[in-house]
């Protein structure tokens, strides 16, 4: 792969918009260069960075970079645009709240996250009903953990190994891969990780101290990992048995990724906290959310600030929220979540019996989908040459052999035989290398 050498400031490049040289253009021509000085050496080495590729246009399931080439998104900012890039409703309701509220005052009452927390309520599985708006997903676990301790008066939390929840202090904390961990060691004390999916593990870890057990239904950058069956349910009934709360990480999952509006409800499983982020903005504003019950919420309620953001819930990511929630629903986008989710890992599972060699494994629910490869290089390889036939793909964090698959919910039946086509291409070249490959002779002793 070829690294950009920090002789020059880049030339500028042509776009597929030739006719209009905007600032957007301007500043497309020196990405590179000022992701290099500015931001991270890392950029050099990132395969877009190789290639000169500036992300410069999105729409629906596709990105245009400032060459023109088109690219379909089967990464989707690492799950951020479940309803597709720049969809029309969401990015009108922000245009319209530009022209009236853009920041709220702090002080007067802000109808956008009262209504958003409204809606959420109505869609929220159970007794959830009480919102707090931050802007991330590793903030909403920071202040469900912190809701957690301060309900209970306990201080252990219980989470599983391979787990990513953010890279915050607490989030951190409770993140289950020493790979983030160790280099800001020691992290907050009480924390617990178990398997995934060992519910005799989780059992023998509970104490008269725990606070709460904190879980991804699926683990995402795990390398999207599904619990055994049942599993859920059980972390559920011993959660209550022993008076413990359970929140659980929707960050990835939640906004209808799985097939349900929340990956919980696969299970008919009501958490005590709820967490979003990701697809809640409707890939337009930031947005994260925790949620609980109106009993747990009253633990807030002698000192409602005692928790606080000063960007959470602004009305301009409320607006893109409160639409996102709205065509997740009228574009019936959830049950075709499920719909084109079984239709891709069908596709992918016979690529699997074609090239048993290659792939080791095929997993997931709805348009969350994980692609395991028999070795971290071998996945690079995959990795790259998909981003030549234009689909985006990209490693999980916790699980380098791994390709996730986490496009937009509007991605159709054609668009997925492209990327079915690519691979089969692709793994049909590999096929062919592996099998001209010959190992050397080795010499017998005499």
């Amino acid at each position: 792969m070829a690294v950009y050498k920090n002789n020059s400031i880049r030339k500028k490049t042509k776009t597929f918009n030739e006719a209009k040289i905007t600032q957007y253009s301007q500043i497309a021509n020196l990405a590179l260069h000022n992701s290099i000085e500015y931001l991270n050496l890392s950029y050099s080495q990132k395969l877009c960075g190789a290639e000169g590729s500036i992300e410069f246009k999105d729409e629906g399931v596709y990105t245009y970079d400032n060459k023109g080439k088109r690219y379909l998104d089967c990464l989707g900012g690492y799950g951020i645009f479940n309803v597709g890039h720049r969809h029309p409703k969401v990015i009108s309701a922000v245009k319209a709240q530009l022209d009236q509220v853009c920041l709220h005052s702090q002080d007067l009452l802000n109808p956008w996250a009262a209504y958003l927390a409204s809606q959420l309520a109505q869609i929220a599985p159970g007794n959830l009903k009480y919102t707090f708006f931050c802007n991330s997903g590793t903030e909403a676990v920071e202040g469900a953990l912190k809701l957690a301790r301060l309900y209970t008066g306990k201080s252990q939390i219980i989470s599983t190994k391979n787990s990513y929840h953010g890279v915050t202090l607490g989030a951190l904390s409770a993140t289950g891969r020493d790979v983030f961990r160790k280099p800001f060691e020691p992290l907050l004390t009480g924390f617990t990780h178990v398997p995934f999916g060992d519910i005799d593990a989780l059992a023998n870890a509970i104490t008269e101290d725990t606070a709460c057990v904190i879980l991804e239904p699926i683990q995402g950058e795990g390398g999207i990992n599904l619990p055994p069956a049942g599993y859920l349910k059980k972390v559920r009934q011993l959660t209550k048995k022993h008076n413990v709360l359970l929140i659980l990480d929707e960050v990835q999952t939640g906004m209808g990724r799985t097939g349900k509006m929340f990956a919980c409800e696969h299970d008919n499983v009501v958490p005590d906290i709820l967490c979003l982020a990701k697809a809640l903005g409707g890939g337009v504003m930031p947005i994260g959310c925790f949620m609980a019950s109106a009993k747990i919420w009253q633990a807030l309620t002698p000192n409602p600030t005692i928790h606080n953001s000063t960007f959470g819930g602004n009305p301009l990511a409320c607006a893109a929220a409160s639409a996102t929630i709205e065509v997740l629903l009228e574009e019936h986008l959830i049950a075709r979540s499920m719909v084109m989710g079984n239709y891709f890992l069908s596709e992918l599972n016979k690529l699997k019996v074609k090239y048993p060699k290659l792939i080791k494994d095929v997993r997931g629910k709805g348009l969350l989908i994980g692609l395991e490869f028999e070795s971290k290089i071998l996945r690079e390889d995959v990795q790259v040459k998909l981003f030549k036939h234009g689909v985006l793909v990209a490693a999980t964090l916790n699980a380098n052999s791994t390709i996730r698959i986490e496009p937009p919910l509007i991605i159709t039946q054609t668009q997925i035989d492209f990327v079915i086509s690519a691979l089969d291409l692709i793994l049909n070249d590999l096929k062919s290398k592996v099998k001209s490959f010959k190992p050397k002779a080795v010499k017998k002793a005499v």
